[in-house]
């Protein structure tokens, strides 16, 4: 049987249609072929950069012309795992990189973006991680509540018994510790409920907690609004949105602390997935402050419970916030870095519309 090779039309719109990345080099390291894929990872059209350095475009043009060159000089294939490109200025994309030499010393560069694939990944264990610490704290919360009672009971019984009205300053402090101890392990165990969903507008809630924050914010720090008004109604339960939300903005009223800028901005995103589960339709809510940002060495668990960085913190409001927003189907990330902290809750939206 002899194997046709496929019509080059066939080749042409099969590479067009690749979700992988493909651009050709020639000896000189111009582009000869860009594919539409690739063209999307650097922000550029084939047109622009067509027999030209890809240097001119993109930062990341003099990574790869340093490798393609390697290539060309040793005639042998190269790959790299997870690779870290500046597409421009401060813009960066994950790649698995594979080049390959051609005849006619031409290279062959294929991009496999990660970043979609690593974040659904991080998502992923957020949600797993969350959903673990939940049930551990539950049953240790369990634990500790059931105690607290029978000694709370005990200093109210010692109370009525005490003659002496001065010894009654001790059953006070042994009562009062252990309703403190109460409400901690209350905030530990979260809601223990399933949300009573409605259809509520996202920029109503939005609205609820600036007038909040604003009433406690000192006189140098603003609370900027950037919203998107086609953002459809959504099912949910507003007052578990307005605490998740007020959580993380009130986080954001104290890195800024007497002077800064906390944004409230919205926006939807189609075709967009939720830890393994895709959505056609999401709601994107940035809130952004020109703090100092979130140490490095607690940035990966600042939604585990008892984690801060203030000396007086509490280490439950973005936990409780995670668990909330968890039980919309959605999730709270974070990036942060010294002058821009921004935290992101995502929300699905389709199930709501007729998917």
């Amino acid at each position: 049987m002899t194997i046709r090779a496929p019509a080059s039309g066939l080749v042409d719109r099969v590479v067009e249609h690749l979700s992988l990345g493909v651009i050709l080099l020639d000896e000189e390291l111009r582009v000869r072929f860009i594919n539409p894929a690739a063209q999307a990872m650097f922000a550029v059209s084939a047109r622009q950069v067509s027999d030209s350095p890809l240097r001119r475009f993109t930062p990341a043009g003099r990574v790869l012309e340093r490798s393609a060159g390697q290539v060309l000089a040793s005639g042998t294939a190269f790959t790299e795992r997870e690779l870290r490109l500046e597409v421009s200025e401060g813009r960066y994309i994950t790649v698995d990189l594979s080049m390959a030499p051609l005849p006619h010393d031409e290279v062959l560069i294929e991009l496999n973006h990660l970043d979609r694939r690593l974040r659904i990944t991080r998502d992923q264990n957020l949600i797993t991680q969350n959903q673990a610490t939940r049930q551990l704290l539950r049953g240790l919360a369990h634990e500790i509540k059931n105690p607290l009672g029978g000694l709370r009971g005990a200093a109210q019984l010692l109370e009525r018994e005490l003659g002496n009205e001065s010894l009654r300053e001790y059953t006070q402090v042994i009562i009062e510790e252990a309703d403190r101890l109460r409400t901690l392990v209350n905030g530990l165990l979260g809601p223990n409920t399933r949300p009573n969903k409605r259809q509520v507008n996202l920029h109503e809630i939005l609205e609820r907690v600036r007038q909040l924050v604003e009433a406690e914010a000192p006189t140098g720090v603003t609370v900027e609004r950037d919203y998107d008004p086609s953002i459809p109604d959504m099912l949910a339960e507003p007052n578990q949105l307005i605490q998740a939300t007020l959580n993380i903005v009130r986080n954001a009223l104290q890195a800024v602390d007497q002077h800064g800028r906390i944004t409230l901005r919205t926006r939807t995103q189609r075709q967009f997935t939720i830890g393994d589960i895709p959505h056609k339709l999401v709601a994107r809510i940035d809130v952004t402050d020109t703090g100092p940002g979130i140490p490095p060495e607690i940035l990966d668990h600042i939604f585990f419970p008892m984690v801060t960085s203030r000396p007086s913190g509490t280490g439950l409001g973005l936990s409780i916030a995670q668990t909330l927003v968890n039980q919309h189907g959605g999730l709270i990330e974070c990036r942060s870095e010294p002058g821009e902290t921004v935290f992101t809750i995502w929300l699905p939206l389709e199930a709501e519309h007729g998917g």
